[in-house]
């Protein structure tokens, strides 16, 4: 069955414009998290807010968009696809402008953070189902590399983008950036065609609620044990009861042939399954590595935020540069094997990190493994979302985009919360044990110790723990000094295990995608094609 579209596309060469466009629109919804990040303490110093609620905003975000992702790709389907990336569109630049324009917090949690993330939960599954009814074969895989590629140098260079914006001019001009952008892709929306849903045109509101408790559970969950909040199981068992509750609702909905926000026949393909797992594996080994790194440069190496964004730099770099010629020079190769090097490289890049940390002195010890683990994320980029949707008909595209922007952004939160975790509670173990087997500090200060390090010095560099440390002891200073030297390493090293492991299970994934046959183009006639 080809795309409605599908003779427009043919025939037509590759629009570069269009898929510019594209590529622009995914990076103002990636940067426009980091730049709200790197701007708390100028925007909680300009509007008199608290840095608590500010968080809990930038949180609430997260959530809704999370919450809502995959009632976004049914309610495109409803109104429209590229309907739908408009309104997902001017969500964003509404909350771009309410940044830009804010004098107190109320503007930004139901503009910046309700608005902008039903905006997202729109957006992105749009966008994915209209590269899919825009472009063919390998033109397609060519957007989607590029899509990707924007997005993850987002993720990276967006924050010492909005760190250098906010330094130097105000955080309220990258908002306002942000807002002309999407301005500029509004603008070439005439070149961007619609892709009918011939589907059933009837919302399944219950299972619609169940995707809100079970995905909402899940990403609270991950919120609140990211910042030490308490009753995180219980968040968890309710997204998950919802999650479960969602699967046998749409199971038995089918099964009496009635509308499903979700078709379950979906999950039947293990392609499609196991691409969606893949992507989950990439975004936690992503997360985990951006917010392992910053802290590491920071905390050890004493560096600013742009140091620390120059630093990471060859990895975005090396990453958006082998997406573009993976994208485009892929050829007659497996996209398993390219996702299988591209794991096999990121574990590499990692593996050769981990020795690293104890030993370096500036951010240049980095570049190698950064540029190998950047051009296995590079080649995931370029393969994953192509992988995965390329063989869905256009029926059902919107749904699985909403099933594979959900793995991601699962991933995402996951990797960043989980290894900052893990991070955090390695420093807290390995603090307490190397305080209390001092020789130097007198046992009734091994306590006292342990318990400030791990309260106060774990965000902290060693020049602002020798300031903190003036009134003490030389030898007290000194002993701190080193037990501060020798934990923080070696935490660091534990965090990065988390985004090792996600990426030795994503080359057992494309173990397992090389023993299917390659996925084919729905507007081929070929392939995994639903409805």
């Amino acid at each position: 069955m080809s795309s409605p579209n599908s003779g427009n596309t043919e025939t037509e060469p590759f629009n570069r414009l269009l898929a510019l466009l594209l590529a622009m629109a995914m990076f103002v919804l990636v940067v426009d998290t980091s730049i709200m990040n790197v701007s708390i303490s100028a925007v909680v110093h300009d509007i008199g807010v608290t840095v608590s609620g500010l968080q809990a905003t930038i949180a609430l975000e997260a959530l809704v968009s999370a919450a809502f992702i995959l009632i976004g790709g049914k309610v495109g389907d409803l109104i429209g696809r590229k309907l739908a990336y408009v309104i997902g569109l001017c969500c964003y630049a509404l909350g771009a402008l309410a940044m830009t324009l804010a004098q107190s917090l109320l503007p930004i949690i139901i503009f910046w953070a309700v608005i902008g993330g039903l905006g997202a939960s729109l957006l992105l599954p749009a966008m994915q189902s209209l590269i899919h009814g825009n472009f063919e074969g390998e033109a397609q895989k060519r957007v989607y590399a590029l899509v990707g590629a924007s997005a993850a140098i987002a993720a990276a260079v967006g924050p010492l983008l909005g760190g250098f914006i906010t330094t130097f001019l105000s955080w309220r001009v990258a908002f306002l950036l942000e807002v002309l952008i999407i301005a500029v892709v509004l603008c070439g929306i005439k070149l961007v065609h619609d892709v009918p849903f011939l589907g059933p045109r009837t919302l399944d509101v219950v299972g619609s609620l169940l995707s809100v408790v079970g995905m909402g559970g899940i990403v609270l969950g991950i919120l609140v044990w990211q910042e030490g909040g308490e009753a995180v199981g219980a968040l968890l068992a309710v997204g998950a009861f919802g999650l479960g509750s969602l699967v046998y609702w749409l199971v038995k909905r089918k099964r009496r042939d009635k509308p499903t926000l979700l078709d379950p026949d979906l999950f039947q393909s293990k392609a499609f399954r196991l691409g969606a797992t893949g992507q989950m594996l990439q975004q936690i080994a992503l997360g985990g590595t951006m917010i392992v790194l910053p802290i590491y440069l920071q905390m050890v190496l004493g560096y600013n935020a742009m140091l620390s964004g120059l630093s990471i730099a060859p990895l975005s770099l090396t990453m958006f540069a082998v997406a573009m010629l993976a994208g485009k020079r892929s050829g007659s190769r497996r996209p398993a094997s390219l996702i299988g090097w591209g794991f096999l490289l990121l574990v590499v890049g990692l593996g050769v990190l981990v020795p690293i940390v104890p030993r370096a002195d500036s951010g240049w010890w980095l570049l190698l493994p950064l540029v190998i683990s950047g051009g296995g994320l590079g080649l995931l980029v370029s393969q994953l979302n192509n992988y995965t949707l390329s063989p869905i008909s256009d029926e059902r595209v919107s749904e699985a985009a909403s099933v594979n922007s959900a793995a991601g952004s699962f991933g995402l939160s996951f990797g960043l919360a989980f290894a900052g975790g893990i991070m955090l509670a390695a420093l807290s173990i390995i603090f307490t044990s190397m305080a209390t087997s001092s020789t130097v500090l007198p046992p009734d200060e091994q306590q006292q110790v342990a318990r400030v390090l791990e309260d106060d010095a774990q965000i902290m560099s060693n020049a602002q723990l020798d300031a903190l440390l003036e009134s003490q002891p030389q030898e007290y200073q000194d002993e701190i000094i080193r037990i501060n030297t020798s934990a923080r390493p070696i935490a660091l090293q534990i965090s990065l295990l988390i985004p090792m492991l996600a990426g030795i299970f994503g080359l057992l994934t494309a173990f397992r995608m090389k023993r299917l046959p390659d996925p084919k183009s729905s507007g081929t006639g070929e392939g995994m094609i639903l409805g």
